[in-house]
């Protein structure tokens, strides 16, 4: 997560963030935490310590910087899996690979759950949130479907879909039921769906 400055040092003389990185970050730390929608523009104005105008005229208005939110998120998503995807040469392990990356942020503290479900369920069809959830399920899902290719599934559009719907309800597991076991046992099911899929 974005480093904010305290209440006591936000737009100090040695913040030299620009007023753009100053709101992401304000945003990330707030809409992450409450909601997209509980937070309002004064709040994030007052945290980012910028002139209301700032916002305006670097994102144009609230639903733009909920894009910008969501756009930070899924690069920080995609750089972890890349990572842990990288980290191996096995295809079995490389689609593996992408649940260890997912219970690395389990790990993290402030783990809040999926930052693009919570954004999703606020929000209206047709909305900055919920195009970018649907850029970003579109992705992993890419991801996912490609790996379990490269595993040599039998059919790896449909293990696609089931290794996302694990990811899904581990990140679930983890927030809502508080299940410390979610990260691994996540991956010891999907190993045993791409083990079947790989018969």
């Amino acid at each position: 997560m974005s480093t904010t400055a305290t209440a006591g040092t936000t737009g100090s003389a040695t913040d030299r963030r620009t007023a753009r990185e100053r709101l992401l970050d304000a945003a990330n730390e707030l809409f992450y935490a409450e909601g997209v929608h509980t937070v309002g523009i004064d709040r994030i104005i007052e945290h980012a310590g910028v002139a209301k105008a700032s916002l305006y005229s670097t994102y144009g208005s609230k639903d733009e910087l909920v894009r910008a939110y969501l756009v930070l998120r899924h690069e920080r998503i995609q750089a972890r899996i890349e990572r842990h995807v990288a980290a191996h040469t096995d295809p079995r392990e490389r689609v593996l690979a992408v649940f260890d990356a997912q219970a690395e942020r389990f790990a993290e503290p402030g783990y809040r759950g999926c930052a693009f479900t919570a954004a999703a369920a606020e929000s209206e069809p047709g909305s900055a949130a919920v195009e970018e959830t649907e850029s970003y399920r579109a992705w992993l899902l890419g991801v996912l479907t490609d790996l379990s290719r490269e595993a040599g599934a039998k059919n790896p559009e449909t293990l696609g879909r089931q290794l996302q719907m694990i990811y899904d309800g581990a990140g679930l597991a983890i927030r809502i039921d508080r299940a410390a076991t979610a990260g691994p046992e996540a991956r010891d099911a999907a190993a045993a769906l791409l083990d079947a899929a790989r018969a």
